[in-house]
């Protein structure tokens, strides 16, 4: 994929590239029906890099390795244990409904026997002998699946392409024209190969930041592309000629602007097969990714890397079946969603049915209730998916608020879900009513729960009804007016979590945690909310400070995170995950403390066609 050490030697190309949205007719629509229905696809890095275990392509791209030694590697790709039918297997198991498998990574070695003018390829050049690509293919459109292909429109083996490594140049296209249209011919003739032997239903490109779209002949390509395939669908790395936004690694914070996106994603750091990277996101953690990105109406493309012989890791096949396990029970609330609500009308992640009229709610924790807001309908029915034996109740206010409440539940080990049907289609509303709190109506409810979240979403909205209240900043001493009527239980949770409440101001924006938050008065603390209890570490997205520590509100343990997906080429933040263990959550409402190194700084980009990552 992309590397920032690129920008030392490409800055001026890249700056006369501009960004423009991927452009859509009418007609697109129909098209782009089956990928914005799939929700899930696969993407496989497989090439010779796999045999040293090394970074496809820009090992020796960034002089790593010399460009020789890398390519030995050929000599030891042998594809022994290459079983494509057990892979595609694996892959519909999973729950994907298309793959996207690497025929050409920027190292220019072709998977299939390609004919094309000085090809490096596996059937000719490597130990293995034989086209990996055809039997995976077949495979595919046997079982049913979308077949992807990615190619890299840069070689930087090849001996017509201009560009070697990032120090090195072979030519000037400017002054040797003639030589950059024989690239143009090597890689206009693999594209026709592709698409006449395998049809493919999608082009995933990539590496068209290297040159201009002129320069690519890329509008030519599209053309040439409708030829084999009038409904082909191309990724947004075709120089601003694609269907889709291709956001990479990092979770957006909001939607992307395109009604049609995807981000792709590994399990660990790393695209292609390496033995040393460890760090892989728990099944957990994915099932959660893909709630999130369905919850923004995108698809999830999560990669695997085969190693040399083919056989694919067994932490990947873990993630992949336990995708497979929550995919199979909630299909309806997986294939052929839409978009889910706003955050002000639910605070937590949703989506709804293509038909409009359910509404599913993604619950990454187990709890008594969820709220939502500014409905104009009320639902005919609600239920857990694959749980008959739980019980939703529901019951709606004069200001069109919906209060759900669980019982008897068997929540899932990773994503619950709660499915809403309603008669017509859904219709929400941005103007939100809700009740008028005073401090004194918080202090006599007697539905502790229920008034903690009170609290906390009144404090998400910057309401905070502790100001001159007799409150303190420690919960000692306080002056707080009562009588008999007080909600002992109410008090005492107020004085236990009074650093997160007193003089606290408005939190998060939507989108950087699932949940409802509130910033300390000097913004370098932020206050998480944790309902229930989750099933996984909490999560905060597009957080750019450093985390100086982390503890639970009131009781002093100090926690543990790790970070995901930070990579040391972008500006892009990780993905901060906390866990919380069990024994130390509050039956009511936990709070946790994050301490920044300084006031808060807040990553909320804008996705635009190309998600440019170098």
């Amino acid at each position: 994929m992309k590397n920032k050490l690129t920008k030392i030697f490409l800055l001026s190309i890249i700056f006369t590239t501009s960004h423009i949205n991927a452009q859509h007719t009418p007609s697109d629509s129909k098209k782009m029906e089956w990928f914005q229905d799939a929700k899930l696809g696969i993407f496989i890095h497989w090439g010779i890099y796999s045999v040293n275990g090394i970074s496809e392509s820009w090992s020796f791209f960034n002089n790593y390795i010399n460009h020789e030694n890398y390519m030995k590697q050929l000599n030891g790709f042998s594809a022994s244990q290459y079983h494509p039918e057990d892979w595609v297997k694996l892959i519909k198991n999973s729950g994907a409904k298309y793959s996207v498998i690497t025929t050409k990574h920027h190292d220019g070695v072709a998977l299939w026997n390609s004919k094309a003018e000085k090809a490096t390829t596996i059937p000719k050049n490597s130990l293995a002998q034989k086209d990996v690509l055809t039997p995976f293919v077949s495979e595919l459109k046997k079982s049913g699946l979308k077949t992807g292909l990615y190619y890299s429109l840069p070689d930087w083996s090849h001996p017509y392409y201009d560009i070697m490594t990032r120090t090195e140049k072979r030519y000037d296209i400017k002054s040797d024209t003639e030589r950059w249209q024989n690239y143009i011919k090597y890689y206009q003739t693999q594209l026709n190969e592709l698409s006449s032997q395998y049809q493919p239903d999608l082009l995933w490109f990539d590496g068209d930041w290297e040159h201009s779209s002129a320069e690519w002949h890329a509008p030519k390509t599209l053309e040439n592309l409708k030829k084999f395939n009038p409904s082909i669908i191309i990724n947004s790395r075709l120089n601003n000629h694609g269907d889709y936004e291709t956001p990479e690694q990092g979770i957006p914070v909001i939607s992307p602007e395109n009604e049609f996106w995807e981000l792709c994603y590994t399990m660990n750091d790393s695209w292609g097969f390496q033995p040393f990277d460890a760090h892989y996101k728990t099944p957990n953690m994915i099932v959660r990714t893909l709630t999130d990105v369905i919850s923004m109406g995108g698809n999830l493309l999560l990669d695997i890397g085969p190693k040399s012989d083919g056989s694919i890791p067994e932490e990947q096949i873990e993630i992949l079946k336990n995708l497979g396990r929550w995919t199979s029970k909630h299909k309806e609330a997986v294939y052929g969603t839409r978009k889910g609500l706003p955050f002000e009308n639910y605070k937590g992640k949703s989506s709804i049915s293509k038909d409009g009229k359910k509404l599913f709610l993604y619950l990454e924790e187990a709890k008594d209730f969820a709220k939502i807001y500014g409905l104009h309908l009320l639902p005919i029915s609600a239920k857990i998916i694959g749980d008959d034996t739980g019980k939703v109740n529901f019951k709606n206010d004069s200001n069109g608020n919906i209060n759900l409440n669980f019982s008897n539940v068997k929540f899932d080990q990773d994503v619950t879900v709660v499915e809403l049907s309603f008669n017509e289609k859904i219709k929400f509303s941005s103007v939100i009513k809700k009740e008028d709190l005073t401090l004194q109506k918080i202090l006599e409810d007697q539905n502790t729960k229920n008034t903690t979240y009170k609290i906390a979403e009144q404090l998400y909205e910057g309401k905070n009804i502790f100001n001159n209240s007799g409150l303190t900043n420690d919960g000692l001493n306080m002056k707080i007016p009562t009588n008999l009527k007080t909600n002992q239980e109410i008090l005492s949770w107020i004085s236990k979590h009074a650093e997160a409440l007193f003089e606290t101001e408005k939190g998060l924006p939507n989108g950087h945690y699932a949940g409802m938050s509130a910033l300390s008065k000097d913004r370098q603390t932020v206050y998480l909310f944790v309902e229930g209890v989750p099933t996984g570490p909490i999560a905060l997205k597009g957080i750019k400070n450093g985390i100086s520590r982390i503890r639970i509100v009131g009781e002093g343990s100090i926690l543990n995170h790790s970070i995901y997906n930070k990579l040391y080429w972008s500006d892009r933040p990780g993905i901060i995950y906390i866990d919380i263990p069990k024994e130390r959550l509050d039956k009511n409402m936990t709070v946790i403390a994050v301490l920044l190194d300084k006031p808060v700084e807040l990553y909320r980009e804008k996705v635009k066609a190309i998600e440019n990552n170098l």
